[in-house]
């Protein structure tokens, strides 16, 4: 998807406001034989949205004397992506939005957050609490650091995405801003805001970010990628 088609995804689709409704009274299993209901005649969960719960509480009237409703969200427009499609590793407090592409192979550490359209090749691993925005892309045997941020484009729809290509390292508390392609086998050092296209092969770090050598021996020896960790 472009950011075009994503637009019109977001602006088109149901907003939803899902809730966890717990309940406590009596009478309850014929009156909600048609609810997404569990418990007995007296108490349980019904799972639904803000609106129906509220409509719910005033149908239930002296029958309810005791409720609460859980909420993570309001008017949401992308659902989260339906993680079993997946063929990779997801740690909790991963979050994955709907239209996400991940390969095989590929590990996702707590907290990271890829957001709408992002791209994810094989065998590539996106550590703790990294940000892949929407439309991110990010190559096969790829190293993302933990917190990390992979600016992303939706808005403006004419920006380009950030590009990270094949076998790329990149060290933590890094930030790639928008429309930058880092080229195949390239470091990026650990804190580096990069601002502009990264070369293949070469290692760039500082802020902004600059060319400091070329990839070596020593190089590839301190940023290999263990596909050891990448085993399922």
């Amino acid at each position: 998807m472009d950011s075009y088609d994503l637009i019109d995804y977001i602006s088109n689709s149901t907003k939803k406001s899902p809730v966890k409704f717990y309940i406590k009274g009596e009478g309850f299993k014929k009156v909600l034989s048609t609810y997404e209901y569990y418990g007995d005649d007296s108490s349980g969960v019904v799972f639904c949205e803000l609106k129906e719960a509220e409509a719910l509480k005033e149908k239930l009237g002296d029958k309810l004397t005791q409720s609460r409703i859980e909420m993570d969200r309001l008017n949401s427009a992308i659902p989260l992506a339906d993680y079993s499609q997946y063929n990779c590793r997801i740690e909790p407090g991963v979050h994955i939005r709907d239209q996400v592409e991940i390969g095989d192979g590929c590990v996702l550490m707590m907290g990271a957050v890829i957001n709408i359209g992002a791209k994810i090749g094989k065998n590539t691993m996106i550590d703790m609490n990294t940000v892949l925005g929407g439309r991110a892309t990010v190559g096969d045997n790829c190293h993302i650091g933990a917190g990390t941020v992979l600016a992303g484009v939706i808005e403006p729809p004419s920006a380009d995405p950030v590009i990270v290509e094949n076998d790329v390292l990149i060290g933590a508390n890094a930030v790639v801003l928008e429309g930058v392609k880092i080229g195949e086998g390239a470091v990026i050092a650990a804190g580096s805001i990069v601002i502009d296209d990264v070369p293949a092969g070469t290692v760039y770090a500082g802020a902004p970010a600059k060319k400091i050598k070329d990839v070596d021996d020593q190089t590839k020896q301190k940023t290999e990628v263990m596909a050891s960790l990448r085993q399922l």
